[in-house]
């Protein structure tokens, strides 16, 4: 038996080098190797854009409504603050209305240096540490929000690791008016502008809360990461 699976293997990696040799014999062209590989390198190179839709090239005004309502109907909650200050407020309130008594921060410079009184005033316990099983809430800032589909670019760093925008049954995330782009392809370019070729290990795309209707049809809430995924909106 061992002998015919051996000739078996045998007989299909030879069909299989043939095939190659067949596909490479018709794209024989004047152009070396070498050329064609420079063509590739330098499409690579180019990134250039792929087809956008028309909803998504649209003014920087007109993209922060068609994000907001992309993201509504996307069931993530909208909260619209004047300013960053106003985080911590907005955060107690929502985590007292949802009996929630921790919340597990980033340490981003742009949140750890907040005034996080209003959470002592409510007696809700911040802690700023990698996402554990069993967490409640989360807090972390988003690079970018995509209007094309009212989308959220999140990045890993060692501020934000990536567990805090999963394991938590509730996300909240700053996202200033300012970052939102019309399509993914100015999400990617604004991406590479500011991190170069050195681009960070983890980039995450969150489009409301996780669900899954694998299961007869029936929508679940929370089946592969956030229950709720809150907005807090800084129209700056």
């Amino acid at each position: 038996m061992s002998a015919t699976i051996k000739d078996s293997s045998t007989r299909s990696q030879t069909s299989r080098a043939d095939i190659f040799a067949n596909i490479r014999r018709g794209l024989k062209s004047d152009s070396s190797d070498t050329q064609r590989q420079q063509t590739v390198a330098n499409r690579l190179s180019a990134k250039a854009d792929n087809l956008i839709p028309a909803r998504s090239q649209l003014p920087p005004a007109e993209q922060v409504e068609l994000f907001k309502t992309m993201a509504t109907e996307a069931a993530a909650e909208l909260i619209e603050l004047e300013s960053l200050a106003e985080v911590p407020q907005a955060c107690a309130d929502w985590l007292t209305q949802h009996h929630v008594d921790q919340l597990n921060c980033a340490s981003d410079t742009e949140l750890s240096t907040l005034d996080w009184q209003p959470l002592d005033e409510q007696q809700i316990g911040r802690n700023e540490r990698v996402a554990q099983v069993g967490d409640i809430a989360s807090l972390t800032c988003s690079f970018t929000g995509i209007a094309e589909t009212g989308t959220l670019m999140l990045h890993s760093s060692a501020q934000s690791p990536t567990t805090l925008n999963f394991l938590p049954d509730n996300h909240l995330v700053v996202l200033h008016r300012s970052a939102i782009v019309g399509c993914y392809e100015e999400a990617w370019k604004k991406l590479r502008q500011t991190f170069g070729e050195t681009l960070p290990r983890t980039v995450n795309m969150i489009t409301g809360p996780s669900r899954s209707a694998d299961i007869e049809q029936t929508l679940q809430m929370g089946a592969h990461g956030p229950k709720t995924l809150i907005i807090l909106f800084i129209k700056d």
